[in-house]
């Protein structure tokens, strides 16, 4: 008898025999006034749980799948690629601490072929676990190359203290709405980019700029948005900026890149301009790099580039709020 077939039997025995919460078509257990999974598959590689690798759990989640399933990960380093695909959303994967429990991977082939972590499925909760892409981190004498630590392409994701290691493109935020909150992510060179609507809250953004070549800066963000209609963007509330070597604060990949710094904690890694237009000059008119309220030694703003944009005290509002990455509820419908 396979796990997947037992999987979907006791799901059906769970129907009998327990009230069911439903919205947006997902399937939750209270217990008080928590919502929590409906099923549990271990992952243990010293053999005591369910599956020994954490893509062999995730493989045996039913495609289509429609009910939370949580997927506890014991402490350990797990050495594989991990893929959540499109169908198989409803998936909460949780370890036992970002910094006991790992999961690692060393390729630099190409920036798409690259993540140790793909999250493609909507509907996600990351917990408590640590993706690095080893091959510039910890940092070593290998030439730099683009090298994933996670890629996130579904809508509705969120990670709560997940630690993210890599050194160039580390975090690559691609698509959909993400709520990032006391996570830690690590490295030099655009190490979070991409076109994703994303709250980063309380995170640690740590610099390790002193990997480079000496005298080059690094760059933190690299956001994507190719068009002023488009609502994505970066927005970082209540973060701490440290590290070490020195770091502009982002650059645009795409057209009309947005990025705002809100009350976060700066060190003097920032590079005193803040901000590099990169390709797009002499259009950083249609940039949104903005700060707010921000402090420490690197918060100065008066050497900061021109185009900088001073955003008024309403956009600011609903742009540090929940409401921008949730106008329908998915954060408080979530198993936490």
């Amino acid at each position: 008898m396979t796990f997947g077939w037992c999987f979907s039997v006791c799901i059906l025995f769970v129907l009998v025999g327990l009230r069911l919460e439903e919205a947006n078509a997902q399937f939750l257990r209270e217990v008080g006034t928590k919502k929590l999974a409906y099923w549990s598959i271990v992952v243990d590689q010293s053999g005591h749980g369910n599956f020994t690798t954490i893509q062999s759990a995730i493989d045996s989640v039913p495609s289509q799948n429609m009910y939370w399933v949580s997927i506890k990960v014991k402490a350990g380093i797990y050495r594989e690629k991990v893929k959540i695909p499109y169908d198989k959303p409803y998936i909460i994967l949780k370890g036992e601490g970002k910094r006991r429990t790992f999961v690692e991977w060393d390729d630099h082939h190409n920036t798409s072929q690259s993540p140790t972590f793909v999250a493609m499925a909507d509907n996600l909760v990351v917990k408590s676990i640590s993706f690095r892409n080893s091959y510039n981190n910890p940092t070593n004498r290998k030439l730099i190359k683009p090298a994933v630590a996670a890629m996130v392409s579904g809508d509705k994701s969120y990670f709560f203290r997940v630690g993210f290691f890599g050194l160039q493109d580390t975090l690559w935020d691609d698509t959909g709405r993400h709520y990032y909150k006391l996570c830690t992510i690590q490295g030099a060179i655009d190490f979070i980019f991409g076109a994703g609507q994303s709250l980063f809250e309380r995170c640690s953004i740590s610099v390790i700029g002193g990997a480079l070549d000496a005298g080059l800066p690094g760059f933190i963000t690299a956001q994507g948005r190719t068009n002023s209609e488009d609502g994505n963007g970066f927005v970082f509330n209540y973060c701490h900026v440290f590290g070490n070597g020195t770091t502009y604060l982002g650059r645009p990949w795409r057209s009309h890149a947005r990025v705002l710094f809100y009350k976060t904690n700066f060190s003097n890694v920032v590079q005193p301009a803040g901000w590099d237009a990169w390709r797009y000059h002499p259009n950083e008119g249609n940039i949104t790099f903005a700060e707010y309220g921000n402090f420490g030694p690197g918060s100065d703003t008066s050497q900061r580039v021109s185009w900088m944009k001073k955003l008024d005290l309403e956009t600011i509002e609903s742009m540090t709020s929940t409401k921008f990455i949730d106008t329908d509820g998915w954060l408080q419908k979530q198993p936490f």
